[in-house]
């Protein structure tokens, strides 16, 4: 492949000329946390969409209830859960949307200027020299 260098990263994920290897590890710190935010915000989809169901399955439960001759339960289960709200003045997509407009996005958009400047642009430089070390020479 041209862009590969045999005894280190192909050209995408090589270091620029004097980017120091303290450098390259802080970047890979910021990259490593950023993307355990991504997890976190997997998670709150997850959170979102699972609360989702769970109150569209409250419908089932409310007809069970009355057809089971209990229709004050199905009244009270309809007025008190369905519906609601999970945290105080908020459904679970106003939480997606905060964590991203309040914590995500900044934090994304710093990594992305910190690897602009100070790394010429160039994303995970810290793990395709780990990756090289990994492999040995030789090994692209």
């Amino acid at each position: 492949m041209a862009d590969q260098h045999d005894d280190g990263p192909d050209r995408a994920h090589r270091r620029p000329p004097g980017v120091s290897d303290a450098t390259v590890e802080a970047l890979g710190a910021l990259s490593k946390a950023l993307e355990t935010t991504e997890r976190a915000r997997g998670h709150l989809y997850s959170f979102h969409q699972l609360t989702g169901t769970a109150d569209f399955q409250l419908d089932e439960a409310v007809d069970l209830l009355r057809r089971a001759g209990h229709p004050e339960w199905a009244d009270k289960v309809r007025a008190e859960i369905v519906g609601r709200d999970v945290v105080p003045g908020h459904w679970t997509f106003q939480i997606v949307e905060a964590y991203d407009d309040t914590y995500h996005r900044p934090f994304a958009l710093l990594a992305r200027e910190a690897v602009d400047r100070l790394a010429g642009g160039r994303d995970h430089l810290y793990e395709a020299e780990l990756k090289q070390r990994r492999r040995g020479p030789g090994r692209g």
